[in-house]
């Protein structure tokens, strides 16, 4: 009797576990969606997602409402630029207007359509890490969109843009915003910020308002990327179409802002000084920081000893090279820290115990290295917080006995 009980209790219990499985979604690549609400996710979700894939959800409501799209988990492989995995969102299928692109763990705010559909990209490289990301969409009207809702298509002579609860109380954490601004062909946009109060850091790693000539996000065409209380000087765009972004992280928040626009007409930018967005101190520290076919034409020769390029380094490490790969004249590389002796603004990824930083070699052959070797590596950051490392910074073979010494530059004061 007792068997026959344990029997039907262990059946019981299959038939149970059976059905949650049943119930549990397969997230498989991409897709048409639609619907009033609905819910997607990366490939194999909560597995590990799958290497060199390219997944596209199109996302489709009814007629007369925008798309709400709220990422519930992310987890991809980090990188401050995401050049790597990463999740792109657009409003519409076709051309549209890219929402912004995300990776790591970090989790934005609620993005929202300006129309009936919307297209979420997911791209992996080879070397992936994480489970993916799953998120959720409904239909929402357009103007019914609550306090952490923003952003939208400007199209109006003159206007205002200002961040969520603005002026009653701080902005959300964990919030995304783009507003698009349109002027009719022949004019331009000139934007300008009454008051200004977002989070603060030297290189607005955290958050921040990005401002691009032209309507999508594309990194020839930034303006200036901004934060502090500092309100950025008056923006005359190049042509009829400026896009402002504001990011918000999950933890500290500010005042916000409050912008206005006007359109002008395009003989406005000849009566008119544009404005400066970079000092000439970044400038020359921008163009000490890039590849050009001159910089790596001169012999390579390592010059200066440990002691002498320590203060004028941005960041110091030890590490192992795990990748490296040509990209043009340049190597992007990717370093297993053994010990960091200078942080300074270097974008450090962390996995559990594991530090990694990924570094740009300006010329690929200058300084020489070898995967699976050690070495010391000095060189700057760039605004992202990029690791550089050109002819003229320092990199040597680690050994055992350097440990001392950068163990005493570390202990100096610069």
């Amino acid at each position: 009797m007792e068997s026959n009980v344990r029997c039907i209790l262990c059946l019981l219990l299959f038939t149970w576990v059976h059905a949650q499985y049943q119930r549990r979604p397969v997230f498989k690549c991409g897709g048409d969606v639609s619907g009033d609400s609905g819910v997607i996710g990366s490939e194999g979700y909560p597995g590990v997602y799958p290497s060199n894939t390219k997944c596209v959800w199109r996302i489709t409501v009814p007629e007369g409402k925008v798309v709400a799209l709220s990422i519930q988990f992310i987890d991809l492989e980090n990188d401050s630029l995401c050049r790597y995995d990463y999740v792109d969102v657009y409003s519409g299928h076709t051309n549209g207007q890219r929402l912004g692109r995300f990776c790591g763990t970090f989790r934005p705010g609620a993005l929202v359509s300006s129309s009936n559909k919307m297209l979420v990209q997911m791209v992996s490289d080879a070397n992936t890490a994480g489970s993916g990301f799953l998120a959720k969409f409904s239909a929402t009207l357009p103007n019914a969109r609550g306090d952490r809702y923003c952003g939208g298509r400007l199209d109006k002579p003159s206007g205002s843009l200002k961040t969520p609860n603005w002026p009653e109380k701080d902005y959300p954490a964990g919030v995304t915003c783009s507003w698009h601004i349109v002027a009719p062909r022949n004019q331009i946009i000139e934007l300008k910020f009454e008051k200004f109060d977002v989070e603060r850091d030297n290189y607005c790693r955290y958050d921040h308002v990005l401002i691009f000539n032209g309507g999508e996000i594309d990194d020839a065409k930034k303006i200036g990327k901004f934060c502090g209380d500092t309100p950025p000087a008056p923006v005359l765009s190049e042509g009829n179409q400026l896009l402002i972004q504001f990011l918000s992280d999950l933890s500290l928040t500010a005042d916000g802002f409050i912008g206005h626009y006007k359109f002008r007409p395009k003989k406005f930018r000849t009566t008119t000084a544009a404005p400066t967005t970079t000092t000439p101190a970044a400038m020359t520290t921008a163009t000490a920081l890039n590849y050009s076919a001159a910089l790596c034409q001169k012999k390579c020769k390592r010059t200066g000893t440990l002691e002498t390029h320590y203060c004028s380094s941005n960041f110091v490490i030890t590490g192992t090279i795990i990748t490296a790969v040509a990209r043009g004249g340049s190597a992007h590389v990717t370093v297993s820290i053994i010990n960091v002796y200078k942080e300074g603004t270097l974008a450090i990824q962390q996995a559990g115990k594991n530090m990694s930083v990924k570094i740009i070699i300006l010329c690929k052959k200058c300084p020489y290295i070898r995967r699976g070797l050690n070495y010391i590596i000095m060189g700057q950051t760039d605004e992202e917080g990029r690791a550089i490392v050109g002819p003229h910074h320092f990199m040597m073979a680690f050994k055992a006995k350097n440990q001392r010494i950068l163990a005493a530059l570390k202990n100096q004061r610069c």
